[in-house]
């Protein structure tokens, strides 16, 4: 149990995905590379494609981060596309969209991996308590509809009064407009210092709650 998460005090808890409550199935990026590589006919070495997979997806949470903006799923595949010489002209959404669906079909097979202990009793106590939680998640190449689907799954849906993804807000933590949403959200009207964000990420996480008025606690693994 993370004990020293401060519940008592706290009235709403808003929680960070990646890296605090889950991470990647150690074998979903491969497969996923292995499904971009076939789909689109590239004929590259896979090391190459994983790498700019990687690039690409790095830097695109970085500038989401540092611009506070969203750039969508589809932006980011032409952009691994164009830089792997496939030419991006010939490529319509609707084939982006069934890339998607297959690479969404993927993730919940290869699911994510709980990596916060107790996390369903954790909720519990929290809800027992009368409190409220919500999920706050910067998305890149999984969207928030997504998700939701893996939360239901994992039966971890029934602890969560509402969602907020950068996917559907079009702006990224540590963008107050997002915080902003979390408050907009919770029911009751709590003082700024009773809602606590829960992340692993220094700046998005921590600084863009601390900015934005909301308490926070940074996760160390």
């Amino acid at each position: 149990m993370k004990t020293d998460i401060d519940i008592h005090n706290h009235c709403h808890f808003s929680f960070d995905l990646w890296l605090t409550l889950i991470k990647s199935h150690p074998e979903f990026k491969a497969k996923r590379v292995e499904l971009f590589t076939s789909f689109f006919n590239i004929d590259k070495p896979t090391e190459e494609i994983t790498k700019v997979v990687k690039y690409y997806d790095d830097l695109c949470n970085t500038i989401n981060e540092v611009i506070g903006g969203n750039i969508d799923t589809f932006e980011i595949y032409l952009l691994i596309l164009s830089a792997l010489n496939i030419n991006v002209k010939e490529v319509n959404k609707e084939k982006l969209n069934e890339f998607y669906q297959k690479s969404e079909d993927l993730f919940l097979e290869y699911r994510p991996i709980v990596i916060f202990e107790n996390l369903h009793q954790f909720f519990d106590e929290i809800k027992n308590q009368g409190k409220t939680i919500n999920i706050l998640s910067n998305t890149g190449f999984i969207k928030g509809k997504t998700m939701r689907k893996f939360l239901m799954g994992e039966n971890l849906d029934q602890y969560i009064d509402f969602h907020i993804y950068s996917d559907e807000m079009n702006c990224s933590k540590p963008n107050p407009l997002i915080f902003q949403e979390v408050k907009n959200n919770i029911k009751e009207n709590l003082a700024m210092s009773q809602v606590l964000h829960i992340g692993d990420n220094l700046i998005a996480d921590y600084h863009g709650a601390k900015n934005f008025g909301f308490n926070a606690h940074l996760l160390k693994h």
